[in-house]
């Protein structure tokens, strides 16, 4: 491709040192768990059916196009809050719009792939994005570790969080997303239809968000305030501009309620100053087409979080070979940026 020099996902720098651990990740698709969390409940009433799926080696997207010919509907009258791997048990929500299906129609619905395991009626479509958090369950086998390294690594990513690196789903096979949009913007090919023209833009944001991500660590400031920063308060998509740094600002990034944010690229001024905005101009500039084929796309200036927090982190040997954690990650984290901060995995 012509964006020369991108780093992939399993080269990214990591902010403590290389893994003390190896091991095999997904050797079972149980090995791999994922639960929502949507924080809300079920409305009881309304136009649609919100349905809770157990999925086994199948991608969101093929769940959603089976409820809508069960349904009869479109299948973009269906919604979800987000993609889950297809490679693993996954727990999500889905809604559907309430035509002749009966809730124990739904509750009746379960193939090898997927099973509705609840279904409620609601008011509102379920939008992308709505869910709050996601619960990890990961069993990692075949371990050979550190003791002592991997019992203070785990403690450094319980009380530190990791960066918030973009996972390697979100660029396809071979990072062939990456690819196409390269393609794409040159006019060479086209882009498909809506859904592919998404996923291409995505995965350029993101890539460029990781090479902006990977320059802080390397620096050690990826979870420090600098001059210019744009600040993002913790569970919120809100963020403002600080020119200065003072240590209130300090204090309040390492106590965990600011984090330092990177550029989900766009049209429009940069929303950083100072320091970052230059930091950010170099990386950005490294990768022309990519840029100016999102601000030709349309897309605006947005902001991700630098730092991911790990919430509620247990870990667990069961076996002398076998690492097991639960944890869980705000909307839109990646449970691999979590997992290449202490285990080199084989799969």
């Amino acid at each position: 491709m012509s964006e020369a020099g991108w780093c992939p996902f399993r080269a990214l720098p990591r902010a403590y040192g290389q893994p003390v651990a190896t091991g095999a990740l997904r050797a079972a698709p149980e090995d791999f768990q994922v639960e929502e969390q949507l924080g809300f409940a079920p409305d009881d009433e309304g136009q649609h059916w919100l349905l809770r799926v157990r999925k086994v080696n199948a991608n969101t997207e093929w769940v959603a196009r089976q409820l809508a010919a069960r349904a009869g509907v479109p299948v973009a009258a269906v919604g979800f809050a987000g993609l889950k791997d297809r490679h693993a048990v996954a727990r999500q929500w889905f809604s559907v719009p309430a035509t002749h299906h009966s809730q124990a129609d739904w509750l009746a619905v379960g193939t090898d792939e997927f099973e509705v395991i609840a279904a409620q009626r609601h008011r509102r479509k379920l939008r992308r994005g709505a869910l709050v958090a996601n619960r990890f369950h990961i069993r990692v086998t075949g371990l050979s570790f550190d003791p002592e390294g991997l019992t203070e690594r785990l403690g450094r990513i319980e009380t530190g969080g990791v960066p918030n690196y973009f996972g390697e789903q979100r660029f396809g096979i071979a990072a062939r997303n990456l690819t196409a949009a390269t393609d794409w913007f040159a006019g060479r090919s086209g882009a498909g239809g809506r859904h592919r023209r998404s996923l291409l833009l995505s995965a350029v944001r993101a890539q460029l968000f990781n090479e902006v991500l990977a320059l802080r660590v390397v620096r050690g400031d990826w979870a420090s305030p600098q001059p210019g920063e744009r600040l993002q308060l913790a569970g919120s998509r809100s963020h403002f501009l600080a020119e200065q740094i003072d240590q209130a600002l300090i204090e309040r990034a390492r106590s965990g309620d600011l984090h330092p944010s990177g550029p989900l690229w766009g049209g429009g001024a940069p929303l950083t100053g100072a320091e970052v905005a230059r930091l950010e101009a170099d990386v950005i500039g490294r990768f022309p087409a990519w840029s100016q084929g999102l601000e030709a796309a349309g897309l605006r200036q947005e902001r991700r979080p630098l730092r991911l927090p790990v919430a509620g982190l247990v870990w667990a040997r069961p076996e002398p070979d076998v690492l097991e954690l639960a944890f869980e990650l705000g909307s839109g984290g990646y449970a691999t940026a979590v997992l290449r901060e202490l285990v080199d995995w084989s799969a």
